[in-house]
């Protein structure tokens, strides 16, 4: 999420357009619901199909028709989970299914390396002062529907992966530096979801009064 939300900010200044800052950090975890998809059938398609970038091209196609340069900070987010994230991390991805099963990447540097730890914690520290400097944290503070996609992170991979899967043990026992980062998404997507599902509720049921209803 650090990393696409780097890229999307750079890239957006660039091209001169607005960002939605959930959806953008929503695609960068986004092909991490195989994860879920495993959990729940017993296979093991993690790093699969969903990390294709033959998919997310083909996927972004009509995005692109539609919106042009301002889908390309979304897609870039998209991409750089595989491409940057998984590629140089663990590896084992096949990136060009479903034209071929060949996994790619580098397999040397574990997750839980320091190396990893380092650099992961490195780009949350700098990832989250110019979220705080440019203002971009004020969106989870605010009631928004499309807020409500961040229910994806939370339930694919923040959650999850505090509790304990798909690792044996929770990252709050293994790695807590990791697992204090991991927190800090939660509150963050947890309040923008609570926010907004707190306005949704109270314009259905308790709309706000007309100046004739508090006259009369």
């Amino acid at each position: 999420m650090a990393i696409a939300y780097l890229l999307g900010k750079g890239s957006s200044k660039g091209l001169r357009t607005k960002l939605n800052i959930p959806i953008l950090l929503v695609l960068s975890i986004l092909p991490d619901i195989d994860i879920v998809y495993d959990f729940l059938t017993g296979s093991d398609i993690h790093r699969g199909p969903p990390h294709s970038i033959v998919v997310a091209a083909l996927a972004f196609i009509p995005i692109f028709v539609i919106y042009r340069k301002k889908a390309i900070p979304y897609f870039l987010a998209l991409i750089s989970h595989p491409l940057i994230g998984d590629f140089f991390i663990g590896g084992k991805l096949q990136l060009f299914w479903p034209f071929s099963n060949n996994i790619y990447g580098f397999q040397n540097i574990s997750i839980f390396s320091t190396l990893n730890i380092a650099l992961e914690l490195t780009l949350f520290v700098i990832a989250t002062l110019i979220l705080y400097k440019s203002g971009d944290w004020k969106a989870f503070f605010t009631s928004n529907k499309t807020n409500l996609v961040l229910i994806i992170p939370i339930a694919t991979v923040l959650l999850p992966s505090t509790i304990g899967y798909p690792f044996s043990k929770s990252l709050l026992i293994t790695e807590p530096p990791l697992a204090l980062a991991h927190l800090f998404y939660l509150m963050l997507f947890s309040i923008a979801i609570i926010k907004t599902l707190t306005a949704i509720y109270k314009k259905r049921f308790h709309p706000p009064l007309s100046k004739g209803s508090i006259l009369g």
